[in-house]
């Protein structure tokens, strides 16, 4: 798999955010790195299978999140009682999958760490370190999570095996990544 096109679209993001909030010069690597670690949780609890005292351990794998159109903003009024944009006449609702999502926006901080600390050296062709289980899988990457100065590039191996091991191909991946992205420049154009 080739990272070149994700970590080129990361770096755009944080180019956006960076200009849009006045955080040039600041270190944002504390704050790259505790974001991580929250998805990284957020992404085990949509997986849901470290959860024995539960009788769901099935991941979340389908979801409907609200969506408004950039035209008609939901509702779907532009005079004909339908927009002609989203077809629709108010609040749509579009299907996701929770556990893939969660698991992008772990991709998403985990490009923009590489950027702040290695900029133009980025390797871009990495292969997935596995574990035997997910559990393992998770706290392998919790622990590398807590040095990525030092072991960046192993957290990265073993997100990539983690995407794997949930059953995501790195088509879904990238195809979830790219609209992860292009909801997050909209995020920050709308005040996020």
């Amino acid at each position: 798999m080739n990272l070149q096109k994700l970590f080129e679209a990361q770096a755009e993001l944080d180019k956006h955010i960076i200009e849009k909030k006045g955080l040039h010069g600041v270190n944002l690597l504390p704050n790259l790195i505790l974001a991580l670690q929250v998805e990284l949780g957020e992404c085990a609890n949509e997986w849901r299978g470290f959860k024995h005292w539960s009788d769901d351990q099935e991941p979340r794998l389908k979801g409907y999140k609200e969506i408004k159109c950039k035209w008609c903003n939901g509702s779907g009024d532009d005079g004909t009682g339908m927009c002609p944009d989203c077809m629709s006449t108010g609040d749509v609702y579009k299907e996701y999958n929770p556990l893939l999502e969660e698991y992008v926006d772990c991709l998403h901080f985990t490009l923009s760490i590489g950027l702040h600390l290695y900029n133009e050296n980025i390797a871009t062709d990495l292969g997935g370190f596995r574990k035997t289980s997910i559990q393992d899988q998770f706290r392998t990457l919790f622990h590398y999570s807590t040095m990525l100065s030092g072991s960046y590039w192993n957290f990265f191996e073993y997100l990539i095996g983690l995407g794997e091991m949930l059953g995501f191909t790195w088509e879904q991946i990238e195809q979830a990544y790219f609209e992860k992205n292009e909801e997050n420049h909209k995020r920050q154009e709308n005040g996020y």
